[in-house]
C-alpha cells in the first residue's frame, strides 16, 4: 500500500495518461453501499456483499468521455465507526475522494456530513477532488443531489459552488449501485476533476519559475 502511494503522489507532477492508474479511496458510512459499488465497477454485476472489516481494493477501468481506458486503483474502505479513524491513512497522497452516501438515509445524514467535513478538511486532503455518490437513488424518499448538497453543506468546502483555488472541488452524482447506474458517469465527473486540478499545478509550478 505504502509503494503504491508513494508512486502516485509522484504523479501531481504531470498530467496523468490513458496508462497512469489513479489512486481512489471510497469512503462512506457503513452500508451507504460502497462494495456493492466498487464490484459493479469491477465486474459490471451486482455481488451480494458483507460489511467490509479492513478494505477492498481492486483495479476500475473508466468506459465512458475521457476517463475511458484510464485505470483506476480503488480502495473502498470500511465505513464502521471504529474503522472511521483509518481513513486518513489510505486518503494520504490519493488523486480523488468517493464518498458514498445512502440517499434514503436521513436519520445518518448528519452523521454522513460530520465525517465528509472532516475527510475534505484534514490537511492531507486539502485540495483533493470530492465526487459524493449519491446512492440508492432507486428507492422512493431518495434525497435528490441538489437537496444533499445542502444537507452536506459542500459549499462549505470551497468559496464558490464547484471549484475554487485553495478549497475542494466536487460533484454528487446519483446513482444506483445495485443495477450501476450512473456509477461511470460519477468516474467520468471525478477524472474531469482530477485534470483540472493537475493543470491548476502545472500552470502554478510555471509562475513560480
Amino acid at each position: 500500500m505504502g509503494a503504491n502511494m508513494g508512486k502516485n503522489s509522484s504523479l501531481l507532477d504531470a498530467l496523468p495518461t490513458a496508462q497512469g492508474t489513479l489512486h481512489v479511496v471510497m469512503l462512506g458510512l457503513d452500508s451507504a453501499g460502497k462494495t456493492t459499488a466498487l464490484y459493479r465497477l469491477k465486474f459490471d454485476q451486482y455481488l451480494n456483499t458483507v460489511p467490509t472489516i479492513g478494505f477492498n481494493c481492486e483495479k476500475v477501468k473508466g468506459t465512458i468521455g475521457k476517463s475511458k481506458g484510464v485505470n483506476f486503483l480503488v480502495w473502498d474502505v470500511g465505513g464502521q465507526e471504529k474503522l472511521r479513524p483509518l481513513w486518513k491513512s489510505y486518503t494520504r497522497c490519493t488523486d480523488g475522494i468517493i464518498f458514498v452516501l445512502d440517499s434514503v438515509d436521513i436519520e445518518r445524514m448528519e452523521e454522513a456530513k460530520m465525517e465528509l467535513i472532516r475527510t475534505a478538511k484534514s490537511p492531507d486532503n486539502t485540495g483533493v477532488p470530492i465526487l459524493v455518490l449519491a446512492n440508492k437513488q432507486d428507492l422512493p424518499g431518495a434525497k435528490e443531489p441538489r437537496e444533499l448538497e445542502r444537507l452536506l453543506g459542500l459549499h462549505e468546502l470551497v468559496s464558490s459552488p464547484h471549484s475554487s483555488r485553495d478549497g475542494h472541488s466536487w460533484h454528487v452524482q446519483p446513482a444506483c449501485a445495485i443495477t450501476g447506474d450512473g456509477l461511470h458517469e460519477g468516474l467520468e465527473a471525478l477524472y474531469e476533476m482530477i485534470l483540472k486540478r493537475r493543470k491548476l499545478a502545472k500552470l502554478q509550478k510555471k509562475r513560480v519559475r
